[in-house]
């Protein structure tokens, strides 16, 4: 005699309603799990840091699911490039300065027909303020360093340059620190910031590139430099620049590729200068930003 196992008992037959076969209650509950189920995002967002304060550069990551689909990037209305690390994955670096206002930035990232938008809290932050008096009101740029220095800070290579934290550029003391407000001959200077950090040192002490870099800017006190003073301008690519001011010796040449650490000058005391020092500012897309956070964690 054929004895059946349980697990081989013939299914009864579907009943068909309207020529469809009905879903079973898995069959259902699966159907309900796949409309319920989150949809997966072909564009995602990566931000740090995530409450930024003045001064900061703000990294942006962005993961994209189509290759050469370069994103569009914006904060607050203005644009900034987005560069390639993989044929999915871009960065973006967005300057802040202590000249912004604190509070609500509004990101907005498109890309793969997709747009993010997200909301970040720039925090406020309280910059020493110094009080100088200039003989004779100081002196004035004149507009061959002016127009130099300007064609200098909007430069963008696509090339990205520089690895891992910058290197200090002077061994010399800090004796002013990024973002100083000021006041000359008792008039407070509204557009003004210490745009840079500045070591005091022996003229004659080495100045050395931070990072990697190509130099694209060579400017002379005996060639109209005259607040500037002899001057080495980097290109550590991407938007990213470095200017180093009131040099004694340039042993550089407009071209030169340089490798961090590699020798570029040594300080002096010309231009608009009251005594040996280096002043060391640090550019993203043509905004002076504080050169700290690069050195001590580097953005990559």
């Amino acid at each position: 005699m054929l004895v059946r196992s349980p697990w081989s008992r013939p299914h009864p037959p579907h009943r068909l309603v309207n020529g469809l076969r009905p879903l079973s209650a898995w069959g259902l509950a699966a159907s309900v799990l796949t409309l319920l189920a989150p949809v997966a995002r072909a564009l995602e967002v990566q931000v740090n840091p995530t409450s930024p304060q003045l001064g900061d550069t703000i990294t942006v990551w962005i993961q994209t699911e189509q290759p050469g689909s370069t994103p569009t990037v914006t904060l607050n209305g203005d644009a900034y490039p987005a560069f390639a690390l993989q044929p999915t994955r871009y960065r973006a670096l967005l300057p802040t300065t202590p000249l912004d206002a604190p509070g609500r930035l509004v990101l907005r990232v498109t890309g793969d027909g997709e747009t993010r938008n997200l909301a970040l809290n720039l925090r406020g932050r309280s910059f020493p303020t110094q009080r100088l008096w200039l003989r004779g009101g100081g002196a004035n740029a004149t507009d061959t360093e002016l127009a130099q220095v300007a064609a200098f800070k909007e430069i963008v290579t696509p090339e990205k340059l520089w690895q891992g934290a910058f290197l200090r550029p002077s061994p010399g003391r800090v004796s002013t620190i990024f973002g100083v407000r000021r006041y000359y001959n008792g008039v407070f200077a509204q557009n003004y910031y210490h745009r840079g950090v500045d070591y005091a040192a022996g003229r004659g002490a080495p100045v050395v590139a931070p990072a990697d870099g190509i130099v694209r800017l060579i400017g002379r006190e005996s060639q109209g430099f005259r607040v500037h003073g002899n001057t080495v301008g980097l290109d550590h690519g991407q938007g990213v620049l470095s200017i180093f001011l009131h040099l004694d010796r340039i042993d550089v040449r407009a071209g030169d590729r340089l490798r961090a650490g590699q020798r570029l000058g040594t300080i002096g005391s010309t231009g608009a200068s009251t005594g040996p020092h280096l002043h060391w500012g640090l550019y993203v897309h043509g905004e002076a930003i504080d050169p700290v956070p690069w050195r001590y964690t580097g953005l990559e």
